[in-house]
């Protein structure tokens, strides 16, 4: 195994955990994410597919792949968090009827929401990919 190999095992580890969390509070708590929630597990659940693989195989290309889905999710979870925050118009809402985007009725440790959390996950797992891939480029 390479020396880094480090850096992926951790970034599996958070894309696990924080698909996990996503099906918990789904399932188990019985709370119906919102369309943004949703855009934001389409690119988690394969994230922990993808990096598990890669790291099993200690393969480089799946380290690659998974940058571009922690990518799609930063840029996701930072419109959605943008939008909670109250910098975007609420005309560039997404979600029509059903759960609102906007209003979050979860909070976890004091007040972070979970568009926060799946930011903070996807910006982790992006930075975590890129400096794997960095030391183990040819």
């Amino acid at each position: 195994m390479k020396s880094n190999w480090h850096l992926l095992v951790f970034a599996w580890l958070m894309a696990a955990a924080a698909t996990a969390s996503a099906l918990f509070i789904g399932e188990v708590m019985g709370m119906a994410p919102c369309v943004l929630c949703w855009y934001q597990r389409i690119f988690m659940f394969p994230l922990a597919v993808v990096l598990g693989m890669a790291c099993y195989s200690d393969d480089r290309r799946g380290a690659i792949y998974g940058l571009v889905l922690a990518l799609g999710g930063v840029m996701v979870a930072g419109y959605h968090t943008l939008l909670i925050a109250g910098f975007v118009s609420k005309a560039w809402i997404p979600c029509g009827s059903g759960v609102s985007c906007t209003e979050q009725k979860l909070e976890i440790l004091n007040g972070l929401q979970i568009p926060w959390l799946s930011l903070t996950a996807f910006l982790a797992i992006t930075l975590l990919l890129f400096v794997y891939i960095k030391r183990t480029s040819k």
